[in-house]
């Protein structure tokens, strides 16, 4: 018998920023993180949100101490483009079920008037039922396990708010009456059940054939990189491509603390000075200039929520140092 190769493994290393990822189709977003995280040979990574395998588009993945602020991507709103095909619903909401009903489209349904009508109904705060197959949990079970058994869970409708909608009606490839969906949304909006209300209100029903993800929290495909261009680059070329951890901050009002202040405030704590009440703070060192943390103000006081570590600032520094 031919002995097998060893595996090589792969030497870790402290990596620290976000990578605008382009989830590609066929991908669930914790596949595509693990491919990132073994190019970057990075030691800690998370995601932002989860993408379903057949969605593609804008993933934030974070890195080393860029992993303590993906949450506040969860929060953030998410813009998408999906297809809808018209006439047909399945039993996932998406091409991957199967079809339950067909039914004849009325083009009366998919006049200017009537669309915009129908969008005017789904935008503003909605209620919608979470789709059975999703990974909402019921007794500590994801509900679409409960799905693939057979088995229906009540699921209480839940309000999400519809920011932005767009109807336009358009053909499938195979000349089929579809529906293009532009929508920005509020966390926990399902698209798919966003795209069946809609078929169920023009009367012909809908599931998704296409989702991509264009823009989470003022993050555009426009700064995404593909898989394939990050397999393709050298080492040096793929740690260029990260964006600093506070990349996800933006929206973060901004502090500026002495040193003395600063080794205070990462000790966890609160300082006192002229700061007008803020619930999103980002707090950096004046000398190096460095991210501390995130806090908020409250009543002349900024209290710290998330910090880095002094070895994480260091790393950061140094990596700037060598870049």
């Amino acid at each position: 018998m031919t002995a097998r190769a060893p595996r090589t493994r792969v030497q870790r290393r402290p990596v620290h920023g976000v990578l605008l990822l382009d989830k590609p189709l066929g991908l669930s977003s914790n596949d595509a993180l693990q491919k990132v995280k073994w190019l970057l040979r990075a030691e800690k990574a998370g995601h932002t949100g989860t993408l379903d395998p057949l969605a593609t588009g804008v993933l934030p993945l974070c890195f080393g101490a860029a992993t303590k602020f993906s949450a506040l991507q969860l929060d953030a709103p998410k813009t998408y483009e999906a297809i809808a095909l018209l006439g047909a619903t399945t039993s996932t909401g998406d091409a991957e079920g199967q079809v339950l009903q067909r039914r004849a489209v009325d083009p009366a349904q998919l006049t200017p008037a009537r669309l915009a009508a129908v969008q005017a109904q789904f935008t503003g705060a909605i209620h919608q039922v979470p789709p059975m197959y999703s990974a909402l949990k019921k007794d500590g079970k994801a509900l679409y396990e409960y799905a693939r058994a057979g088995v229906e869970i009540e699921r209480p409708a839940r309000e999400v708010t519809i920011h932005e909608l767009q109807l336009a009606p358009v053909q499938t490839d195979a000349g089929d009456a579809a529906l293009k969906i532009t929508v920005t949304c509020s966390k926990g909006t399902y698209i798919r059940t966003l795209a069946e209300d809609i078929g169920e209100q023009l009367g012909c029903g809908a599931h998704l054939v296409q989702l991509r993800r264009t823009g989470t929290g003022g993050i555009g495909l426009a700064r995404c990189v593909t898989l394939e261009q990050l397999t393709a680059m050298d080492e040096a070329a793929r740690l260029a491509a990260l964006l600093p951890v506070d990349a996800l901050l933006a929206q973060h009002q901004r502090v500026v603390l002495d040193a003395a202040e600063a080794g205070r405030f990462l000790t966890g704590l609160r300082r006192r000075g002229p700061w007008p009440d803020a619930p999103a703070v980002a707090v950096y060192g004046a000398q190096p200039h460095a991210l501390l943390g995130v806090a908020h103000a409250a009543g002349g006081e900024l209290i710290p929520d998330r910090l880095l570590s002094p070895v994480e600032i260091e790393q950061i520094l140094q990596g700037a140092a060598s870049a």
